[in-house]
């Protein structure tokens, strides 16, 4: 395994620190103290891409509170469909912590530790949809990743444990609460051989 910090001195590289790939949820503030819920897509010592409801504009700071790494600020530099990245304003001490975080977060992923999923997790090329409760009422949701026998939702409502509901079509029950959502195991898991980022639940 590479450390970040070996890939991060490549000179070719466009940024100047290499990204990494990583899923963490959180939550965001914007200057108007509005909060929400976020997951990174990817990030560095030096900035993050988030996954979020709602965009802030262009230059403008923001507070994130992202699991396991703590409290990151930066701006807003760039906006994409369903996001946006920032620029970390933090010391070196600290950028070098982060840096050390980063590495620790992808080797465990490669080295498919137990903190890991049982099966691959894939993004939705349509995060859009709707959580059905036992009594009938309906939210709308957004999909952060799925597998074939579960997802993970980003929703402001918080069926207990046990729940069982209907994410889309799909029945499940509810695993998992976390400060941003809930996590569903699907009642029947899909064939992996019908399933993609393209796969509707």
């Amino acid at each position: 395994m590479i450390p970040i910090r070996k890939i991060l001195e490549r000179p070719q590289e466009r940024r100047r620190h290499q990204r990494v790939k990583i899923a963490l949820l959180g939550r965001y503030m914007l200057e108007d103290y509005r909060e929400f819920p976020c997951q990174t897509l990817d990030m560095s010592p030096g900035g993050l891409a988030l996954f979020v409801p709602v965009k802030g504009r262009l230059g403008e700071k923001v507070v994130a509170y992202i699991d396991q790494l703590g409290r990151l600020q930066g701006t807003i530099t760039r906006q994409f469909d369903n996001g946006f990245a920032l620029q970390l304003s933090m010391s070196q001490v600290k950028r070098e912590k982060l840096a050390d975080q980063l590495t620790w977060l992808a080797n465990r992923h490669a080295l498919g530790m137990p903190e890991d999923r049982r099966h691959e997790r894939l993004v939705p090329n349509n995060p859009h949809t709707t959580l059905k409760l036992p009594d009938g009422r309906e939210y709308m949701v957004r999909l952060i990743d799925f597998s074939i026998s579960g997802c993970a939702v980003l929703c402001d409502v918080k069926p207990p444990m046990n729940t069982l509901v209907n994410i889309g079509n799909t029945p499940g029950r509810v695993v998992r609460l976390f400060d941003a959502g809930i996590a569903i195991e699907f009642t029947q898991m899909f064939e992996p051989e019908r399933f993609d980022a393209n796969f509707t639940l």
